[in-house]
């Protein structure tokens, strides 16, 4: 394949913004893959090599994620940068294909978020535009809110430089600098619902309605438009919080408005005391802000709980039971 030079100063232009954003160090996610091995390789060129850590995590899946892992790890000690590898604290089972994806997830993540704190970094991915169009698909088909169709455009702390470029784009980057990656197998695994969209769902409606991948970034990107509004509104709300662990809002203010409202206000609102409302907790909690009386609580997912006070209403963490 023809390297497009374009691909890859396009590529570069966002890696030197990317170092240019803020201080101190940035925590690259680097998988072994094609998309974090081109984000690694233009960052290495763009950004100072005392400012680059690279975080790389081993799901234990077999041979080609201890590849992956390994080729990040020679790649970063080739380039004289510091490499941080995480592994699976158990086995994810593989053919549980309604928890695999999520599992993943959560342990990387989690090892990612305290790498981070543990070395002071700010966290970069290497998200496509293409992951973001199969984001929102995925959230559509699971009937997600505005909030949730912002998909990977959502406001984050995750830096996403790669967000406004292609899969093709990444590719060609790679022919052209002749980057070495690892192919994961599971990529092509169809029990699992990205894979089936990417390689199946969107084609065949692509195929049907051209054009249907670029409204579905338009819905993601107007979404974002809405929550970044919405998260404005919601930072008016001064929240208290205690040497315990109690974070409150004032009910007052909260009660004028409808329950409409409220579902909409309590996800970024609690999203500041460290709570991730799902739906059902969300509709929940809309209604008790009315409708509660004081010295009542309710229950939300994550071992969180909600009480209210005379004047306020108060997120706490409740305690294991022995």
């Amino acid at each position: 394949m023809k390297g497009d030079v374009g691909s890859v100063e396009r590529v570069r232009a966002r890696l030197a913004a990317l170092g240019l954003a803020c201080e101190g160090p940035w925590l690259l996610a680097v998988s072994g893959g094609a998309d974090s091995m081109v984000m690694l390789d233009a960052a290495l060129d763009t950004i100072r090599a005392p400012d680059l850590i690279v975080a790389t995590f081993d799901h234990g899946t077999g041979p080609s994620a201890a590849a992956a892992a390994a080729l990040v790890q020679q790649t970063a000690a080739s380039a004289g940068i510091r490499c941080v590898r995480g592994s699976a604290s158990r086995p994810v089972n593989s053919r549980d294909t309604r928890g695999t994806e999520a599992e993943w997830r959560m342990q990387r993540w989690k090892f990612l978020t305290q790498t981070a704190a543990q070395v002071g970094a700010h966290v970069a991915t290497a998200h496509t535009r293409d992951d973001q169009i199969e984001t929102v698909f995925m959230r559509v088909l699971r009937g997600a809110g505005a909030r949730g169709l912002a998909g990977l455009g959502a406001s984050s702390p995750i830096a996403r430089p790669l967000l406004d470029i292609t899969r093709a784009d990444v590719l060609s980057y790679a022919s052209e600098r002749h980057i070495t990656f690892v192919t994961d197998p599971s990529n092509a695994d169809r029990r699992h619902l990205r894979n089936r969209v990417r390689l199946d769902l969107l084609p065949a409606v692509e195929a049907r309605s051209p054009g249907f991948g670029l409204e579905l970034l338009n819905i993601g990107c107007r979404a974002a438009d809405w929550r970044a509004q919405i998260e404005a509104v919601a930072l008016t709300f001064h929240m208290m919080t205690d040497n315990a662990g109690l974070h409150s809002f004032a009910r007052p203010p909260l009660r004028v408005f409808p329950v409409a409202s409220l579902r909409v206000l309590w996800p970024p609102l609690a999203a500041r005391a460290g709570v991730i409302m799902d739906r059902r907790g969300t509709e929940r909690l809309a209604k008790f802000t009315i409708e509660g009386e004081t010295g009542q609580a309710v229950q939300l997912a994550g071992g969180i709980e909600v009480t209210l006070s005379r004047e306020a209403i108060n997120f706490r963490q409740r305690s294991p039971r022995g």
